[in-house]
């Protein structure tokens, strides 16, 4: 059994394990600490499109001819879920979906679970409007998808897109009959914007002394120092109050989805051995988030911040894996895919 566990947009040193100085990643950090931990990995195209398609064909960029975003270009070639597939494995996603065109495309998933959070009609908008109509969808929040604004989620957490993601893993781990081996993307939103963790994860960082955003001497600063360009703007100069709450927001988004991973992690394992099956666990993201390092936000950026990204694998014993292993070789997410192939024996 498989399970892909794939946040959106996180910097590859929020870890505790990379020695972050304030975040708390303690069940993500088990799965490099008990397994391998790659320290520098990188996505070769820092953007959600083009970083996700190299993930899903195992190709680079050049390659398969998505070198930057660019939307309503459709996948022409197998993908890592689609071989598994035809190799017998079941195939689901939960949550974000894959960003690749077009959006009913299942390529190589045969269950799919989707709550992208910024989609206004997917199974979590369609939960979250029969929970609380009066919100008016997640725009309710006031929130922008792409920007530094940061509040705590106003409603019970429950609700909150990363717990309903991961109780949707849950529910198709717990669904599988035994037959066939799973292969299982767990695709979160977070920590991408909207920044809006629940409270008691925003607070835990407000209360801290964060960390500096990192400007480099050469770094040159927006005009104006970004006066009027609005909470979208990628040029940026981030200090005082909105630097703090973008960095509590973002960091506690990570924090909550490792808090929430605990009981899938457990549960993965639990399933597996009941199935008779060993198991494989991934975690890495698609790129980072510049969060104000040399005057930017988002990604798309070839700096540390927007494309180093976290990746951790562990395995079940039968696999042979060497526990706590640190490699410091390069990786990239183009590697996923052939060393999974591989070690599903296809």
């Amino acid at each position: 059994n498989i399970l892909l566990i794939m946040p959106d947009q996180m910097r590859g040193d929020c870890l505790s394990l990379a020695h972050h100085p304030v975040l708390l990643t303690p069940n993500i950090d088990a799965i490099g600490g008990q397994g391998a931990f790659f320290t520098h990995a990188y996505t070769t195209c820092a953007s959600c499109i083009p970083a996700r398609r190299s993930l899903l064909t195992g190709q680079y960029p050049a390659t398969n001819g998505m070198v930057g975003y660019q939307e309503g270009v459709p996948i022409k070639t197998p993908t890592l879920a689609e071989l598994l597939r035809t190799a017998g494995y079941s195939t689901a996603i939960a949550g974000r979906y894959m960003h690749q065109s077009p959006y009913d495309a299942p390529y190589g998933f045969e269950t799919r679970v989707l709550g992208s959070t910024y989609k206004l009609d997917d199974a979590y908008a369609q939960m979250l409007d029969a929970a609380v109509p009066e919100l008016g969808g997640i725009r309710g929040l006031g929130l922008s998808f792409n920007g530094w604004q940061a509040r705590p989620w106003p409603l019970p957490d429950h609700l909150h897109p990363t717990h309903w993601t991961v109780q949707q893993a849950r529910h198709i781990i717990a669904s599988q009959a035994g037959e066939r081996p799973l292969f299982l993307a767990t695709s979160f939103y977070a920590p991408h914007p909207p920044l809006c963790p629940p409270a008691f994860y925003m607070e835990r960082y407000l209360r801290q002394s964060l960390p500096p955003a990192a400007i480099g001497e050469w770094a040159i600063p927006p005009e104006s120092e970004a006066l009027g360009a609005g909470v979208d703007a990628h040029h940026v100069h981030l200090f005082g109050e909105a630097l703090r709450s973008a960095q509590a927001g973002y960091f506690g988004l990570i924090n909550h989805i490792d808090d929430q991973l605990y009981w899938l992690l457990q549960e993965f394992k639990t399933r597996s051995r009941e199935m008779g099956k060993p198991w494989i666990i991934i975690f890495t993201s698609d790129h980072g988030e510049m969060l104000g390092d040399h005057y930017f936000y988002r990604k798309c950026e070839p700096y540390e911040g927007a494309s180093h990204i976290p990746f951790l694998m562990q395995a079940s014993a039968e696999m042979g894996f060497v526990r706590g292993l640190v490699c410091d070789r390069p990786v990239c997410l183009e590697d996923l895919m052939p060393t999974l192939l591989a070690m599903s024996g296809q």
